[in-house]
């Protein structure tokens, strides 16, 4: 007969290659969640980024149109045709990437939409401003509807005046 010691005879190695199997998953796990946590944190700082270009964009629409109609936006002014976005029409699309100056924002492109809305009844024309900044243009213009990555950013802001 086997004593008690000789059939406990290769459980150590067993237990031992089992906590390293769990510890190894264990490991695996965190750098997952880790990296994870990373990439999530990556992503807001590059959305609080969009939405500066975002304002940005809204800041240069809204330059753009009072040093194309005047400093008083064409409110005095019962000329209709004084009272267009800038190009010299109803509606107006540019596109810019931030320059060298904002170097964090330098990865966005901004496409600003202006439209100008003339009232009936001559009243004052209203402004809408849309700035749309996002990492991944589709042929150079903001959003990108065709191919998105999955990192991809977008942000946009409307203004009216």
């Amino acid at each position: 007969m086997r004593s008690a010691v000789e059939q406990l005879r290769g459980f150590a190695i067993v237990s031992a290659i089992f906590i390293l199997v769990v510890l190894a998953a264990l490991g695996a796990f965190m750098v997952s969640v880790s990296t994870s946590q990373q990439i999530g944190s990556a992503l807001d700082v590059q959305g609080v980024r969009a939405y500066q270009a975002a304002r940005a964009g809204i800041e240069w629409g809204l330059y753009k149109v009072q040093s194309t109609v005047g400093y008083n936006f064409g409110y005095s002014s019962t000329d209709a045709n004084l009272r267009r976005c800038p190009g010299g029409g109803f509606s107006s699309t540019d596109s810019f990437n931030p320059g060298p100056e904002a170097a964090t924002l330098s990865a966005f492109r901004v496409t600003v939409i202006c439209t100008a809305v003339q009232d009936g009844s001559s009243g004052p024309t209203v402004f809408r401003i849309v700035a749309t900044a996002c990492n991944q243009p589709s042929g150079g213009v903001c959003p990108n509807t065709t191919d998105p990555g999955q990192f991809y950013i977008e942000r946009r802001i409307e203004v009216g005046l």
